[in-house]
């Protein structure tokens, strides 16, 4: 019986695929179970390819870059894209098909396109942004107002991170001496946790949202790829609703994340996001100083006008003078005339009155009825009024206008 050991027929396997694919191809396909070897450096994957519309997979295949290969391209490919290599990534990849003996079927990897995985996470991000866009989401926290005084501040960093250090310098050490009051909330800035602490650190700051100004995002430092994080749609949900001003400051020059495109402000690193605060607290000082500026001069203008006006009626002042006194003496003349003239006129009426009532009281006197021939007669030193008043024998006395008469009444 003719028999092959394993190791031929493995051979005769890769000496076949060998003839019959000798070239190399470039494909396209998702990566999926990304690992690296620890001790060789050795990177081992799958790739898939997957259904558009149900997403099941219709394809797969190991794939395996060696070490000296793997150093370059992940280099080359991270730097290009701003993502880590991993799992879940659409990539144009040169490989060759290979049958070995122990590995057995794979596609070793030559070259990788950055472009093509870059074009897809452009995608993605552009899907992101256009959700929150249809969601009425995408510019809510740009359209908040920031405080003229940005001093109470939020800060979303990770507390080790060189970033955060710098942050906290550069914004005590300002020329103008501000006082910030800056209040860290911990979080991940890098690894697949990223965006569910930061969402988490956000949730803590809402509970005392009353107390702070703005939020600051801060990272600093750390590889590129890791900005893959901040292009999260439940972050950037998170942080476009959110009820305060968000500053961004990631540590990146070359893209915008979809953070970025959401955040109230966007700078490169947390030195920038401190001169961004610093400088809005200069510009409302430098307003306070215009307006002190403009009070004074207005204040100035305002006094120079009136001293002008006072010197102009100084020296109309003696002449009005005069002018006020003539007037006054002129009327007081004239009222002097008015109350002469008015106490003439009411003595000239008592006079007349008093006349009358004298004439009347003489007229009314007993002197004067007693001279017409009239008499009193009076009983006791009282008046009689009438004979029944008196009785036979009385002593009574007559009074004429001149002299008096005693006599007894008879009858």
């Amino acid at each position: 019986m003719n028999y092959l050991s394993l190791s031929q027929l493995n051979e005769l396997v890769r000496q076949a695929v060998k003839n019959a694919v000798s070239e190399t191809y470039w494909i396209m396909a998702e990566t999926s179970d990304v690992r690296i070897n620890g001790a060789n450096h050795h990177c081992y994957l799958e790739f898939v390819e997957k259904n558009p519309h149900t997403n099941a997979i219709i394809a797969r295949s190991k794939g395996y870059i060696w070490a000296n290969t793997f150093k370059l391209l992940k280099s080359y490919f991270e730097q290009k894209t701003g993502r880590e290599f991993g799992s879940g990534l659409k990539v144009l990849v040169q490989v060759s098909v290979e049958f070995h003996p122990v590995f057995g079927f794979g596609l070793n990897v030559w070259d990788i396109d950055p472009d093509y995985t870059l074009g897809d996470l452009q995608a993605q991000r552009r899907a992101i942004l256009k959700r929150l866009e249809e969601e009425g989401i995408l510019s809510l926290n740009k359209e908040l107002a920031l405080q003229r005084l940005p001093q109470r501040i939020a800060v979303i960093s990770s507390p080790t991170a060189a970033g955060y250090e710098d942050f906290l310098q550069h914004l005590s050490n300002n020329r103008q001496n501000f006082v910030f009051y800056p209040r860290l909330f911990p979080a991940l800035m890098q690894g697949e946790q990223t965006a569910t602490s930061i969402i988490s650190a956000l949730d803590s700051i809402y509970a005392y949202q009353n107390l702070f100004d703005v939020v600051v995002i801060i990272r600093g430092g750390g590889a590129t790829s890791d900005l893959a994080s901040f292009d999260s749609y439940d972050l950037a949900a998170n942080c476009a609703q959110f009820p305060l001003p968000i500053v961004t400051g990631i540590g990146h020059e070359r893209d915008d994340t979809v953070l970025d495109f959401v955040s109230f402000y966007r700078a490169k690193t947390p030195t920038a996001v401190a001169d961004f605060l610093i400088d809005r607290m200069e510009e409302t000082l430098n307003e306070l100083m215009d307006c002190q500026e403009n009070i004074t001069d207005r204040a100035q203008s305002i006094l120079a006008n009136a001293s002008e006006r006072l010197l102009a009626q100084t020296s109309y002042l003696p002449l009005f003078t005069n002018r006020l006194i003539e007037k006054e003496k002129s009327a007081l003349e004239i009222t002097c005339f008015k109350i002469r003239n008015a106490s003439l006129q009411k003595l000239t009426q008592q006079e007349a009155l008093l006349k009358g009532k004298e004439a009347f009281l003489k007229l009314s006197s007993p002197e004067y009825i007693l001279a017409k021939g009239y008499s009193i007669t009076l009983k006791n030193g009282k008046v009689v009024k009438s004979a029944q008043e008196l009785q036979t024998g009385d002593r009574i006395e007559t009074v004429l206008s001149k002299g008096k008469i005693s006599s007894t009444v008879q009858a």
